[in-house]
């Protein structure tokens, strides 16, 4: 996953998309950069780390001009080095342009192969760099038309804000799997990943992208084209279950209220007789309200969250069981002492953090564990831009779910049916993308998709 935002129009917009990025920072922590404009004179900074690690006021302060553009990144195609953070800046025929790109591409292998065959030379290991080459070879048909002929030939997940020296643009894969919003800022004009961005610089919502959509702002406003006609929507439910910010609104509905829907229907599925209903936080904290609220069971923080860890923590000696797991959850002792508790979780992947966390509440004296889960079983990896890892990983995709509860020393576990998934989404089907749970993939996958796919390419 990553985070992406677009500002045009305000005198200071490198740093409106600073506290846009500080907003989205959940979405990527990989890295981050900020590219911006006054139309004639782009500037740029990048680098490995969190936003408040790159940047600091006299870095912004160097970042001048009306235009910016701004990414954080959680790398799913290319590793994480400092050649592949974003934004992706090129000069071609003496136009500067900086591309910021959430989603994957999956014919980006067959793309770059070609590519390299009639001569383009590439600086990064990334997706995101086929798209800026592809619109290059079409430039001299104008900046809309070569991007209209680059959607059509790329495939996969993109929600794209892109820096052409005066303008901002913006542009959305036909089928919608990202979400893209643009806002409206003091005059100006702002776009970002989710519309938690907006609230921090108080940016008022005005829509989303939409799927297939280009949209060019520049100093006339802001111009709409149809780039590629709309498809099958598949709008990436595990934004709602997941990745993005409670607070936000996405796919034009509230993430929080959905959380709790999902709540909602596991109460309806598999309502238990508990002495309390708890998540383990952050992640299943919405879910666990909405379970509680509808079964009318106490709800308790039974783990608490240490929110201080760092992306690097100096690593325990090896008898120190766990730690690195422990440090960010720690059991509430008194409180769990010879109770039953429905311990609430948004999803389960590999299996082995959560079989952690389940002994850890066991060893703190609960005397039953019962866990929830507000997805289904997660049976296939992510090609659209969620680093989901292979499918020999994924714990569902090789046990049932009682060997699953066995494995995690479980007195039950329940997931979430796909039909209760669905019906929080309160009968409206909006058409959403459930391959890591079905395996129907709306775009196919034609070749082998890796994160390190060039990389080793490039060793061979």
């Amino acid at each position: 996953m990553c985070g992406v935002i677009g500002v045009f129009g305000h005198k200071e917009a490198a740093k409106i998309a600073f506290f846009g990025l500080y907003a989205l920072q959940h979405r990527g922590q990989e890295s981050a950069g900020i590219v911006s404009s006054d139309g004639k004179e782009v500037k740029e900074h990048r680098d490995l780390g969190l936003v408040a690690e790159v940047f600091n006021e006299p870095i912004l302060q160097n970042l001048t001009g009306h235009i910016a553009v701004g990414h954080v990144r959680y790398s799913t195609t290319g590793s994480s080095t400092v050649k592949n953070v974003q934004p992706f800046l090129v000069t071609h025929s003496r136009q500067t342009f900086a591309l910021a790109h959430n989603g994957n591409l999956v014919n980006a292998c067959l793309l770059r192969e070609e590519l390299e065959k009639q001569g383009s030379l590439f600086q990064t290991t990334m997706d995101s760099e086929i798209i800026v080459h592809l619109i290059a070879k079409s430039l001299q048909k104008g900046l809309v038309e070569a991007i209209r002929e680059t959607m059509a030939i790329i495939e996969g997940a993109y929600s794209i804000v892109l820096l052409a020296q005066d303008k901002l643009i913006a542009f959305r894969d036909p089928h919608g799997f990202r979400p893209l919003a643009l806002g409206m800022l003091n005059g100006g004009y702002i776009v970002a990943s989710e519309t938690c961005a907006f609230d921090l610089v108080q940016a008022q919502y005005l829509r989303d992208v939409k799927p297939g959509e280009i949209l060019v702002i520049d100093e006339n406003g802001i111009n709409s084209y149809e780039g590629i006609k709309k498809e099958n929507l598949a709008q990436c439910i595990f934004e709602f279950i997941y990745f993005a910010r409670p607070d936000s609104n996405i796919f034009g509905e509230n993430v929080y209220s959905f959380r709790k829907r999902l709540g909602y229907e596991l109460a309806r599925e598999c309502p238990l007789e508990t002495d309390f209903v708890m998540p383990f936080p952050d992640s299943g904290n919405y879910a666990a309200i909405g379970y509680a609220q509808a079964t009318g069971l106490p709800f308790e923080m039974g783990v608490i969250r240490n929110h201080y860890v760092g992306r690097t923590f100096i690593q325990p000696s090896q008898s120190m069981r766990d730690f690195s797991v422990r440090v960010k959850l720690n059991p509430v002792k008194e409180l769990l002492r010879g109770k039953k508790v429905a311990v609430v979780d948004d999803s389960l992947v590999r299996g082995t953090t959560s079989r952690t966390r389940v002994r850890a509440i066991r060893e703190a004296g609960a005397f039953e564990i019962n866990m929830l889960i507000s997805c289904p079983p997660i049976k296939y990896p992510c090609y659209y831009g969620i680093d989901f890892p292979s499918r020999g990983e994924l714990i569902a995709a090789k046990h049932s779910v009682d060997e699953i509860r066995r494995y995690l020393e479980l007195d039950l576990l329940h997931y979430l049916s796909l039909e209760g998934l669905l019906k929080a989404a309160q009968g409206n089907n909006k058409g959403f993308c459930l391959a890591c749970f079905t395996g129907k993939y709306p775009v196919p996958i034609k070749a082998s998709i890796h994160k390190e796919i060039f990389e080793i390419k490039e060793t061979k």
